[in-house]
């Protein structure tokens, strides 16, 4: 599947839900956000066919995302129904980790064995505090759970934030010296509450490398440009376990490489995260198209995958660029 620009589109994010377990400050307000009905959410079978069409199209690589997608009944019997899929060889998954600790062995036993943990504070009065009122110490059990029934990678997602987490840097680069985990630092995107809300807290990710080199010594392990590893530039501190990655889609455009669409929880097919053009898949399905009409729909989605977003670094060009769909209703 080659969009207009010659790149190849084999990874689809799949939403399962749009609702979540925390009020995380930088994505929703306090009361949360209006949640999409019941009936408007697409069945796991629905999910499933969507991504039989899409490997059978060139996709190879699906990623599990919400809102959190571990509150979702059935979650490991629709893993498993993914692992019957001839062709798709590598599934992921990223949650916050509030029930990974409960739900880890269920996920292995269906097959799952990526995973990416949500975690922006290692303190936890400030984890409570950007969270309104996660448990820290929840995730850290799950995370270590995850570790134990063999779930490999595990990666971490930071999002670095001016005056709140940039004081922890060094914390969590020490986490890879003794542990094999992947910390990886992404930058702050103006997404729905993420935007106007969040105006003076980005943070570059040039500073935090620089920060980091500092203290350690890094060295190159991937330099972010290749789509099958991920948009990623990624290092290991001198001697450590792990790996220490800088997700940069703000000061770094890795547009060109995108290999990626995403599958909104409310059946959406969207082909680039900053850009609200999208592609309704629901209602087609459930008005009986065939699967010749769903592969159309995949490839118009395609099609219209934009050569680039419009994001730079510049506050004023944030401002006039954030999307109207929240990180949670998108699906990350």
């Amino acid at each position: 599947m080659r969009d207009r620009y010659n790149r190849d589109i084999n990874y689809l994010r799949v939403s399962v839900t749009d609702r979540c377990n925390l009020r995380c400050r930088y994505c929703m307000p306090k009361a949360g956000l209006s949640l999409i009905g019941h009936d408007d959410i697409l069945r796991y079978e629905e999910m499933i066919r969507i991504v039989r069409i899409a490997v059978r199209l060139g996709v190879g690589k699906v990623r599990i995302t919400g809102g959190e997608p571990l509150v979702r009944r059935g979650l490991a019997e629709f893993i498993a129904g993914l692992r019957k899929i001839e062709g798709l060889h590598d599934i992921g998954l990223t949650t916050n980790g509030i029930l990974l600790e409960e739900m880890a062995p269920a996920l292995y036993a269906a097959g799952l064995r990526r995973i990416n943990v949500s975690l922006d504070s290692l303190d936890p009065e400030k984890y409570r505090h950007m969270t309104r009122g996660g448990d820290l110490e929840a995730v850290i059990r799950g995370i270590r759970t995850a570790r134990e029934c063999g779930f490999d990678p595990i990666k971490i997602n930071v999002v670095a934030m001016k005056g709140f987490n940039d004081s922890e840097l060094f914390d969590f680069a020490a986490l890879t010296l003794e542990r094999p985990y992947q910390i990886r630092f992404i930058e702050l995107m103006p997404l729905g509450q993420a935007g106007p809300k969040n105006d003076g807290n980005f943070l570059s990710n040039d500073v935090i490398r620089q920060r980091i080199a500092e203290r350690y010594a890094l060295e190159p392990v991937n330099d972010g440009k290749n789509p099958e590893a991920g948009p990623a530039q990624v290092y290991r501190a001198a001697g450590g376990r792990g790996e220490i990655g800088f997700i940069s889609p703000v000061t770094h455009h890795f547009c060109e490489t995108c290999n990626r669409l995403r599958l909104t929880a409310d059946g959406c097919l969207r082909a680039c995260l900053l850009r609200d053009d999208e592609v309704d898949l629901k209602r087609p399905l459930r008005d009986g198209c065939s699967d010749e009409d769903l592969e159309a729909l995949i490839r118009g989605a395609i099609a219209k995958k934009p050569p680039r977003h419009e994001l730079s670094c510049g506050q004023a060009q944030l401002k006039k660029c954030v999307r109207q769909r929240d990180m949670s209703a998108i699906g990350g």
